[in-house]
């Protein structure tokens, strides 16, 4: 295993097995096929591998303090009949709002730790859970039932919560993760969510006080708010400017935002309490949005500057298929591809 380690650190281009033995002067081992056996055969735990990983990082980069996770999915482009995890997905690199790509290959689902690295100007988003979330056409060729990106996502939360019983947790995610049901599940576990909310999104007053006795259903909602979008366009809205530092790789950047708490409900769905941020340029440098937090205790500072560091998870994909080979695997075994791009 230290082998292949030393030999994919060093090897240029694709990180075969065969070009990692060769990289460590290995290129006549007659066993060669044992450390093929590493990746498809041997009995090891990824998910062991990940807990002593994070126990390491943790101690190095967030020894105080909350846990910030970032956590979010990308596309490993694959093609070939043996690879049966594959899917069809949209292609979120060569995409745009006016053009839509599509991209066959592997669905990877990556919880990473967002921490300030000392000899770094940056924050880094360091990787210890990377999960295989096989196409929904797999699941029915298999007959299985299955299991969507959010509750992939939620299972891995939950792991790294048993990992690290006595520290709070932050998990920032993009807008694909702005689901009602799952922020109840992680709001119930005292895991604090940060993630984009819609201008539209429909607002509530909490539900008013229920008498004890009080015969019928209890109300879940108040009365309706103004969602993010009207109180945007409303001229009487009282504007709070903010420096934020490190905006996506650029410095510091002036912002305007405006916060309040509320309650978001969809009917058929339960409440989740929220306080929402709604940011917007003075320069109108991008389109206003809006973020949201499930801890209603947290500061607008704290929940803008949180989001922002969400860009490193995908500064670490990119990084990753550029200085690894994360694309360049060959493996056609269902075990070899579960544990390659993990390790």
């Amino acid at each position: 295993m230290q082998v292949l380690l030393v030999g994919a650190l060093l090897a240029p281009g694709q990180r075969t097995v065969t070009r990692c033995l060769r990289m460590v002067g290995l290129s006549r081992e007659r066993h060669f096929v044992n450390y093929h056996r590493v990746l498809s055969r041997a009995r090891w735990s990824g998910r062991g591998a990940s807990r002593l990983l994070l126990g390491l990082l943790v101690t190095r980069f967030a020894p105080t303090g909350a846990i910030l996770l970032g956590i979010d999915d990308t596309i490993e482009r694959r093609r070939g009949k043996r690879i049966q995890a594959k899917g069809i997905y949209r292609d979120p690199v060569r995409s745009s709002h006016s053009h839509f790509v599509k991209a066959s290959g592997l669905r990877w689902v990556s919880l990473m730790l967002l921490a300030p690295v000392p000899w770094a100007a940056r924050t880094w988003a360091l990787p210890f859970l990377t999960c295989l979330a096989p196409s929904e056409r797999y699941a029915q060729k298999h007959r299985k039932r299955h299991k969507p990106v959010l509750d992939w996502a939620r299972q891995m939360i939950f792991q790294a919560q048993r990992w690290l019983l006595h520290r709070e947790l932050v998990v920032v995610g993009d807008s694909a993760f702005s689901a009602l049901e799952w922020l109840h599940a992680l709001a119930r576990q005292n895991i604090t969510v940060v993630t984009r909310l819609r201008l539209d999104a429909a607002l509530y007053e909490p539900a008013p006080f229920r008498p004890p006795g009080t015969n019928g259903r209890p109300r879940k909602k108040g009365k309706r708010r103004p969602t993010p979008r009207r109180v945007l366009e409303d001229s009487t809205t009282r504007w709070q400017r903010l420096t934020v530092p490190g905006w996506y790789g650029e410095g510091d950047r002036v912002i305007e935002i405006h916060s309040r708490t509320a309650v978001w409900y969809h009917t058929g769905l339960l409440p989740v309490p929220i306080r929402w941020v709604l940011i917007r340029d003075p320069q109108q440098r991008f389109d206003p949005q809006a973020l949201l937090c499930t801890n209603l205790r947290q500061t607008p500072v704290s929940i803008v500057s949180w989001f922002v560091q969400r860009w490193q998870v995908e500064v670490t994909f990119q990084e990753a298929r550029r200085n690894l080979g994360v694309e360049s695997q060959r493996q056609w075994a269902k075990q070899a591809i579960a544990r390659t791009t993990p390790c």
